[in-house]
């Protein structure tokens, strides 16, 4: 079953923090829907990650996994539901294979080749003098970004989880690059529910729904064209940012 994650009118504040991070914030992701949110830096979009993985519960409101309520399910059910890509990714001295495997010590040879080739690896493996075996050095070091980024693209779809949360997964990336991941991502989102947490609104060209955050507060919700013709505060970080949606 895929579930659909759903934010329901939620507050929240750090532990040290006097200010709100979230005020009152609702929007819902569909099953196989993909929902983008944009906003300025410190608007609190990664905060939404952090609360959907139940790092932290909300102050108020409630969060719903597939209709039921984040704070009465395990985390270990939460975890094995949902899975995230982020720049954060964490890398260890090993090979590309272990990398990609952790977490799935079970995983076989059949599903890591097939993540493999769905997160864009296979040319870059192939080029390896041990192929899958190949170290990577300590976090990765032997990597470029792209490929760093991609190696947590592959372990994110071993998972097999159906809720997916992009964290600014195409952050700090070339533009050529960036391109090349973003078009790696659309392909995979379309099977599973998507919460994309996006760095600039040219990399959410295919999100079925925007949700515009400022402040901690949800501003604007609508399609990338339906925001773009009210010219709001998402039609002016298109502009600012020379994006093209």
């Amino acid at each position: 079953m895929i579930p659909g994650l759903e934010f329901d009118n939620v507050t929240f504040r750090y532990p040290e923090r006097d200010d709100l991070a979230l005020r009152r914030v609702s929007f819902k992701i569909g099953p196989r829907e993909t929902v983008a949110v944009v906003g300025p830096s410190g608007a609190g979009k990664s905060t939404l990650v952090a609360l959907a993985l139940r790092f932290f519960d909300p102050g108020e409101g409630e969060i719903r996994l597939g209709g039921r309520a984040l704070s009465g399910l395990p985390l270990a059910e939460i975890h094995s539901t949902i899975a995230v890509v982020s720049p954060d990714t964490y890398l260890f001295f090993g090979s590309v294979r272990d990398n990609i495997a952790f977490g799935r010590p079970d995983a076989g040879e059949a599903g890591i080749a097939e993540a493999v080739a769905a997160a864009g690896l296979g040319e870059f493996v192939d080029g390896l003098p041990e192929g899958l075996a190949t170290p990577i050095g300590e976090r990765g070091v032997r990597l470029s970004g792209g490929q760093r980024r991609r190696i947590g693209i592959a372990r994110a779809l071993l998972k097999n989880a159906p809720t997916l949360l992009l964290d600014e997964a195409t952050s700090s990336l070339d533009a050529d690059t960036e391109s090349a991941v973003q078009e790696t991502l659309d392909r995979v989102a379309g099977d599973r529910t998507t919460l994309v947490i996006a760095p600039r609104p040219s990399t959410i060209r295919n999100a079925d729904r925007v949700v515009v955050l400022e402040h901690g507060e949800v501003v604007e919700q609508g399609t990338p064209a339906e925001l773009l013709e009210r010219d709001g505060v998402y039609g002016r970080l298109v502009r600012a940012q020379g994006a093209v949606t």
